[in-house]
């Protein structure tokens, strides 16, 4: 028999794994709310610009590997430790010292990379708590985290106005403070802890083609999501001449539209099923980023194209990791590094690709269209595989949940 969802799993560990997560994003991203002021600072090309704010998520989305194997070996709790005092201590190093070069900045991305390696803990973390049928729920919520993005973008340009880049990442340090205690005051590892698996364990799932699936899949999804949230700052004031704090507010407005919606995914999923509710948003997405690619006039034009686009994604987000426990559910540490890894790389090459292409050609456009491509290239997949799955592991026979 079926039990309510806040009857079914650990709500504080929920909310600890949503909280851990949400201020680790805002901060895995602070370069790119930042990114106008440092770049005038440091004198920073186009390019250097781009790899800049896509330094972080590259590191993230290979950390997350690293954390997927921790989350296996020492449980979800001890990894979300170390991962929490590592990125403290960059923060406060960074603030203490200060940041005078290029190769400075990029080496803080690095370290800041351990707050986006934090879906590989907290994802697991809540999942582990709940029944397959309140998965696309349970992993929405503790994935609605990344709304930390819109804090970055709507604090950051206002508080390095007021009191210089630089001190905004000891600042940061108050609020990540507060959710290192929250985390170590709430957070519990689940009693089904699966044991921990050889490093020939991870590579046999790499045999699955399925995990390749999803890790491609999310690479659109989410890699569209945190490379719009990175970019989008630096976007809006090349392309409109918008203030740092003014563009901003229009990239938080956007990240908050993809972002609150990713709870809603996952629910929908549970609903329609992920595969369906898939095939609706890759299609809603390269419509969006093909519009935007054309650079409108407007910037409230563009505004309205980049919130529909995050829409999309944000969508997408919840519904892959609405049918990633289905597939994977005894590897769901390593497979949700994985796939999280994979949209990570999604995201790197988003954020580096709109800088070069705005260097070489002097325009965003041929970034965008090459992602939109992506997008339609995840739909032909997606209506590749979906008969397969929906008749083995997504049978009725044999899951609770809808595929």
């Amino acid at each position: 028999m079926k039990t309510s969802f806040w009857k079914a799993g650990h709500p504080p560990t929920l909310f600890a794994a949503f909280f851990y997560f949400d201020l680790s994003f805002m901060v895995w991203v602070l370069l790119g709310p930042l990114g106008v002021q440092i770049a005038a600072d440091l004198q920073l090309s186009p390019a250097q610009k781009g790899l800049m704010v896509a330094t972080p998520v590259l590191a993230g989305a290979l950390l997350r590997f690293v954390m997927g194997i921790l989350v296996d070996h020492l449980k979800p709790k001890m990894a979300g430790i170390i991962g929490q005092v590592i990125v403290l201590s960059a923060l406060g190093v960074a603030w203490q010292l200060g940041i005078h070069s290029y190769q400075q900045i990029l080496l803080l991305g690095v370290f800041l990379g351990f707050a986006g390696a934090s879906f590989a803990v907290a994802l697991p973390l809540a999942s582990r708590w709940y029944p397959p049928e309140h998965q696309g729920t349970a992993l929405g919520i503790a994935g609605a985290g990344n709304s930390g993005t819109v804090l970055a973008a709507l604090f950051a340009p206002t508080l390095a106005v007021w009191y210089g880049w630089n001190n905004v990442f000891g600042l940061a340090m108050i609020p990540l403070g507060v959710a290192f205690a929250v985390y170590m005051l709430m957070a519990k590892d689940s009693p089904e802890c699966p044991p921990a698996k050889s490093m020939s364990q991870y590579m046999e799932v790499l045999k699955d083609k399925d995990a390749w699936w999803f890790m491609f899949f999310y690479s659109v999804t989410f890699g569209g999501f945190v490379g719009l949230a990175s970019s989008l700052t630096i976007y809006f004031h090349d392309q409109y001449g918008l203030s740092p704090v003014v563009a901003g507010y229009f990239t938080a407005a956007c990240v908050f539209a993809g972002s609150m919606v990713r709870p809603m995914g996952g629910a929908f999923a549970d609903r329609v099923g992920g595969i369906r509710s898939l095939l609706v948003m890759y299609t809603l997405a390269a419509i969006f980023l093909v519009s935007v690619s054309a650079g409108p006039s407007s910037q409230y034009v563009a505004l309205a194209l980049f919130v529909g686009a995050m829409l999309s994604l944000g969508m997408g987000n919840g519904a892959v990791f609405q049918l990633v426990p289905q597939r994977f559910r005894k590897e769901i540490g390593v497979m949700t590094g994985m796939v999280g890894m994979a949209g990570g790389v999604g995201g790197f090459y988003l954020a580096s690709s709109l800088g070069y292409s705005k260097q070489a050609t002097g325009s965003y456009q041929i970034g965008f269209l090459i992602f939109a491509a992506l997008a339609v290239l995840a739909l032909v997949g997606l209506l590749r595989v979906k008969t397969r799955w929906r008749t083995t592991w997504g049978a009725a026979h044999l899951t609770s949940a809808k595929i």
